[in-house]
């Protein structure tokens, strides 16, 4: 299977003060740091090689995960050292260790989805990009994902229409050469490039059928902690 890019360099904002001190991707959930789930979750699914993208506080997630060889994987690090890249200079960043194409996953994303289809449905799009969608309508966040049948028409923070049904889900495959057009070192959102594909009609996509979790706000951590557990 292809690698996997684990985006793990946000601020975490929304869980101060709990984040000042430790990295999204160590706060406990069901007994043990968030990444530890993700990590078995992508050797079951067949991921051997993981580039972690790292930023504040991410000495702590290499000195937890180290190799990745606890976890069935093996582990390498991309780190932003003294300015902040966002999603996208982050993967751009990672990209001498990705090889020429990728998954891409939200470091504090949980998600229910075969990660072998996704990438099979990747291949036979012929396109340079895929975005996992979810028919969201609302119910979970806001939908930002604008569908024509299996096509996605339109993928857009800021353009919000009330025909978007769907979600971004949180994963996708990606080739290097989307990021061509960026600077090295250059802070810029992974949302401005799939929203440029999607205008452009070269976003293929993926429907996930089961919903996300995340443990990005206090509530998104309670919720995923009673599945985790098998309390809901």
């Amino acid at each position: 299977m292809i690698p996997i890019s684990i985006l793990a360099g946000g601020l975490g904002t929304r869980l101060r003060p709990i984040t000042e001190t430790i990295p999204k991707s160590l706060l406990e959930v069901a007994g043990e740091p968030f990444i530890a789930h993700q990590l078995r979750e992508l050797a079951r699914q067949g991921i051997q090689n993981v580039v972690i993208c790292v930023g504040f506080l991410g000495e702590q997630i290499e000195e937890y995960v180290k190799d990745g060889s606890g976890f069935d994987v093996r582990v390498q690090y991309s780190y932003e050292t003294q300015n902040l890249l966002g999603t996208g200079g982050a993967i751009k960043k990672a990209l001498p260790l990705l090889g020429d194409e990728f998954f891409v996953l939200y470091g504090d994303s949980w998600l229910d989805i075969d990660y072998r289809l996704a990438y099979e449905s990747f291949q036979n799009s012929g396109k340079t990009a895929l975005m996992t969608v979810f028919r969201n309508e609302g119910r979970w966040d806001t939908s930002n994902v604008e569908m024509d049948g299996e096509r996605i028409k339109l993928y857009s923070k800021t353009k919000q229409n009330p025909r978007m049904t769907h979600i971004d889900y949180g994963l996708g495959i990606l080739k290097p050469n989307i990021f061509e057009q960026h600077l090295e070192g250059a802070n810029f959102d992974l949302s401005e490039i799939y929203e440029s594909l999607s205008e452009f009609g070269s976003l293929a996509s993926f429907e996930a059928t089961n919903r996300f979790y995340e443990i990005g706000s206090y509530d998104g951590l309670k919720e995923l902690n009673e599945i985790l557990r098998g309390e809901k």
